[in-house]
């Protein structure tokens, strides 16, 4: 019985043997193994991306009397080039931190009071032919009080491009052109005004610490140093029309929201941003650059 039952375990060892060995055969030489991986059913999706909050102001692009802010922009360089003062507008946008800008954001560049409509072409400077007349970039410039103008670039990707980030023309009050302008410097004229090179205004040479001057009666809008290529910086609103600027000073004599008559001091010619003592002089009609050439008297 012991011999038997030797041989009855042997026998069976050796079909389970040949049960294992036929069931891989079977299966390609593999052992059957269990999918315990979650079907395509219960993967969880990743959540959808939230649409982009939209800028201050969208509702606006594209419209007369508002401007889209670009790469680069500065609430004061924004003024200058609106022949506005940095603190109307951003107090005509209820801006609680003037030096925080995105690009993007759209901002009201003419006063809340005037009519954003199409006007005629304003007739040139004295009924003359002196100043080309051609459409406008910028509104008319307003008064307001003043503090240290802002000068942090903006941050943020470009949004797509506005339909338009210009303001039209807008009318020329009477008598805004009777201004009596003098040179603001007495040294010689190094380069003149370009607009095809993009040469803004006058460059006028002198030595360090030399006298700038005002080149008409006004209010100092801007005394600073907030705008890139500028260095310190003046910036004097004649009237509700003009502007002028007078950079790369090496000291500022004058403050904001100060009055200054024709010829007064209001800095020391210098070279800061600049590559040699000069003195860049701008006077901006609208917030556009023409040439003082054509305004200031012969030499």
């Amino acid at each position: 019985m012991l011999v038997l039952s030797r041989r009855s375990l042997t026998l069976s060892l050796s079909l389970a043997s040949w049960l294992v060995v036929a069931g891989c055969a079977s299966t390609g030489g593999k052992a059957p193994v269990e999918d315990r991986s979650p079907s395509a059913a219960t993967v969880p999706r990743p959540a959808a991306a939230a649409p982009a909050a939209p800028r201050p102001g969208a509702e606006n692009a594209g419209k007369p009397g508002y401007y889209s802010v670009r790469p680069g922009d500065t609430l004061a360089r924004i003024a200058l080039d609106h022949g506005q003062n940095w603190r109307d507008i951003a107090r005509w946008n209820g801006m609680e931190n003037p030096n925080v800008i995105e690009v993007g954001q759209v901002l009201r560049v003419l006063p809340p009071s005037v009519e954003a409509v199409a006007v005629a072409q304003p007739q040139p400077v004295g009924g003359a032919s002196r100043v080309e007349s051609r459409p406008l970039e910028a509104a008319r410039a307003t008064g307001g009080d003043t503090q240290p103008v802002p000068g942090a670039a903006v941050a943020g990707v470009p949004p797509p491009p506005a339909a338009s980030t210009t303001s039209p023309p807008t009318p020329v009050r009477e008598g805004d052109d009777d201004i009596n302008w003098l040179w603001p410097a007495t040294g010689p004229l190094l380069a003149g005004f370009d607009e095809g090179r993009n040469v803004k205004g006058l460059a006028i040479g002198g030595k360090l610490g030399d006298a700038v001057v005002a080149a008409a009666d006004g209010r100092v809008v801007y005394a600073g140093s907030g705008l890139r290529g500028y260095g310190n910086l003046v910036i004097v609103k004649h009237n509700n029309t003009y502007l002028s600027a007078y950079a790369h000073n090496q000291a500022l004599l004058v403050r904001e929201d100060q009055v200054v008559r024709r010829g007064q001091k209001i800095a020391e010619m210098g070279s800061s941003d600049a590559d040699r003592v000069q003195l860049h002089f701008e006077i901006r009609r609208l917030g556009k650059p023409v040439d003082p050439a054509r305004l200031l008297p012969s030499r």
